[in-house]
């Protein structure tokens, strides 16, 4: 059994036991958007949440071990198709260098860490139809200078 093999069982049992994201996350004690991110393959579990995660989905015990293991992060090289997916990749494409020019004038030659990093999504009500809320914070990383 692999990563997606685990992966494609969380999503089926999820699917079936009516669970949403929000509910699995606080089953195991971790937050929303990295408890998705780490079912869905791109991160690992600490091992007792791994284990968690496993009881509260009523998985086989041995796939705690996948669910704690590094993970491989490869992205497709082709722009996704998916709607949602795609307006992501287009607000990077279209404000991209609008966001590192911020970044680095308020915080200096440096990135915004996608480690030390923490992400809320919310849908908000808006008088001219509801919105999606997007917060992403993450540690200011400044280049070596010497």
């Amino acid at each position: 059994m692999n990563r997606a093999d685990v992966t494609e069982m969380i999503i089926e049992k999820k699917r079936n036991s009516g669970l949403t994201w929000a509910s699995i996350a606080e089953a195991i004690g971790m937050s929303e958007v990295f408890t998705t991110s780490a079912c869905l393959g791109m991160n690992s579990f600490p091992r007792d949440k791994a284990n968690s995660l496993v009881e509260v989905l009523g998985l086989p015990q041995d796939i705690a071990v996948i669910l704690a293991e590094y993970p491989t992060k490869t992205f497709p090289q082709t722009i996704p198709t998916d709607p949602c997916i795609y307006r992501l990749y287009e607000i990077v494409g279209v404000y991209g260098d609008t966001i590192k020019e911020l970044i680095q004038e308020k915080g200096g030659d440096g990135i915004m860490s996608a480690i030390d990093f923490d992400m809320t999504v919310e849908k908000v009500p808006y008088e001219k139809g509801d919105r999606i809320e997007i917060k992403m914070t993450g540690k200011f990383l400044s280049y070596n200078q010497w």
